[in-house]
């Protein structure tokens, strides 16, 4: 046979099936910072639901917790450590 007329094989790969991020035991609060922390990105955002691989209940009530705990001052709004590290402003210019 040619080439072009064979016809196309999958490779047979094993699916693995991912633990769920939240367990049905795990309560969403803004006071349990061990849960919260893992949805947040290294700058601070919240990460998306796609990337958490939660239901839109969840994500709701993960969001919400983060909020919550943003305000009471448990989690900074934002990650000052990225921020002071890039130089802002205009760059000097050399003669």
């Amino acid at each position: 046979m040619a080439k072009s007329k064979q016809p196309f094989l999958k490779s047979k790969q094993s699916f693995r099936r991912r633990l769920p991020p939240i367990r049905p035991g795990d309560q969403i609060e803004y006071r349990n910072m061990s849960l919260i922390s893992r949805f947040i990105s290294e700058q601070g955002k919240i990460l998306s639901r796609r990337v958490n691989r939660l239901t839109l209940k969840q994500q709701r009530l993960i969001t919400i917790a983060i909020k919550q705990a943003r305000i009471l001052s448990s989690l900074p709004f934002l990650n000052n450590a990225e921020s002071t590290a890039r130089p802002t402003g205009l760059r000097a210019r050399k003669k």
